[in-house]
């Protein structure tokens, strides 16, 4: 029972004599090992819907024998008939030069207890705007906070030329989804490390390095819990955000982890930071502003087109800020 062998090649008649000769728990423990774990299987997995018609004709068999079923069986078109249901998909976004990005994205809006697993209008608008001012994040290190799925990352990686470029997110489901789309779209993702060693390879620039491939690094990163040392060892030129000023909750865990990048630049430049936003609730908006100047970050919005690229319907309120820490 090979994965490339079409459902109607299986030998259904040898299989149900099998069965009535001895209609016995390990036979059906074999059968189920032999067309669902079978080595080639694993490496060459058959389709959702080719392991459901085989469980489904399967159990048949087994009840025209009059025997009962192994739960195994039901528990394994269970699972078939879940991964079916599935609700993931791939969608295709055409940047302005004519490259891709192709991301694996939740088709609900809440996935896993996190709304990260979408991409959101606001990363779309900044994607849009990193386009349009590549030299903003040309040969340098950028550092993007609650990247989610990675849209605006692999967008600004693709046509920008960063020198290196750190995703970062909390949430294990996020970073899980964003390591897959990063190297869907062919990057190669440095090992894991931790910030102190990322301090010595990031801050080394490359004479005459070209940025053509840009160093990836996916960090797990807590605003909350990350040290001031821990963020000096990322050295980020640009610090950028989409669609993080949606929840008062968060609002001062994002304002403190600003500051931590504020005074952890010991004598170098502060980076330049860019945060835009979709404007849901324009209460939490005016909050955002408001904790911002109670903390003396100044800022300014910047001059955003009215319309995205990349959305087809309704254009939502987006602002970009530029903020100075």
């Amino acid at each position: 029972f090979l994965a490339a062998r079409p459902l109607r090649s299986l030998p259904w008649p040898e299989l149900e004599q099998s069965l009535r000769a001895a209609p016995d728990s390990q036979l059906l423990a074999d059968i189920l090992h032999k067309t669902i774990l079978h080595p080639l299987c694993v490496k060459y997995p058959p389709s959702a819907k080719y392991r459901r018609c085989f469980l489904t004709e399967l159990i048949k068999k087994l009840e025209s024998t009059a025997a009962e079923p192994l739960d195994e069986l039901y528990e394994s078109l269970a699972n078939v008939l879940k991964e079916e249901e599935s609700t993931h998909c791939y969608k295709n976004y055409i940047l302005p030069t004519g490259d891709c990005v192709s991301l694996s994205e939740s088709t609900a809006l809440i996935s896993g207890g996190t709304t990260g697993l979408v991409t959101w209008e606001a990363a779309l608008h900044l994607a849009q705007w990193a386009l349009q001012n590549p030299s903003v994040f040309r040969d340098r290190t950028i550092l993007e906070l609650g990247s989610g799925i990675g849209f605006t990352g692999i967008a600004i990686c693709k046509t920008c030329q960063p020198r290196t470029f750190i995703f970062s997110d909390c949430h294990p489901h996020v970073l899980r989804q964003l390591g897959e789309n990063i190297r869907l779209n062919g990057f190669i993702l440095e090992p894991d490390v931790t910030w102190s060693i990322q301090t010595e390879t990031q801050g080394q620039k490359v004479e005459g390095e070209k940025c053509q491939n840009p160093k990836v690094i996916v960090a797990e990163l807590d605003w909350g819990s990350v040290t001031e040392k821990q963020l000096l060892g990322v050295r980020a030129d640009v610090v950028i955000a989409a669609d993080v000023v949606y929840d008062p909750k968060i609002i001062l865990a994002l304002i403190g982890m600003l500051q931590k990048l504020s005074t952890s630049r010991a004598d170098r430049k502060a980076p330049e930071v860019f945060i835009a936003s979709t404007i849901r609730n324009p209460d939490t908006y005016q909050l955002f502003q408001a904790e911002l100047d109670k903390v003396g970050i100044r800022w300014q919005m910047i001059p955003a087109h009215s319309s995205c690229n990349f959305l087809y319907d309704v254009q939502p309120d987006v602002t970009i800020l530029q903020l100075f820490i």
